[in-house]
């Protein structure tokens, strides 16, 4: 957590004085559509694009994974109901407790 912050915070460091030395204004055209900003601001926008486009593509996966997971919960928490009905109708019989990660 402390070095997520510290890394958060060492980016944006780095983040305010990219832009700061990076004042000169660019034109940048897409066919027909141009747009004038400072280079630090197209850079910027350019990256943003980036991480976007990234976590569209993880995301499917990410919600395949958790999806996966609560199907395993549902599935460990029928396996110890069915154990402790078991123990309960069986109270003599010795069963070996289950073996948690």
């Amino acid at each position: 957590m402390i070095l997520s912050l510290l890394l958060g915070i060492i980016l944006g460091a780095v983040s305010v004085i990219f832009a700061l030395e990076n004042v000169t204004t660019v034109t940048v055209t897409l066919i027909n559509w141009q747009v004038s900003a400072p280079l630090a601001l197209i850079l910027l926008g350019s990256m943003l694009c980036g991480i976007i486009v990234t976590l569209l593509v993880l995301l499917p996966s990410v919600i395949r994974d958790e999806l996966y997971l609560s199907t395993l919960k549902r599935q460990k928490k029928e396996t110890e109901d069915e154990l402790t009905r078991y123990r309960v109708a069986h109270p003599d019989t010795v069963v070996v407790a289950p073996v948690t990660v």
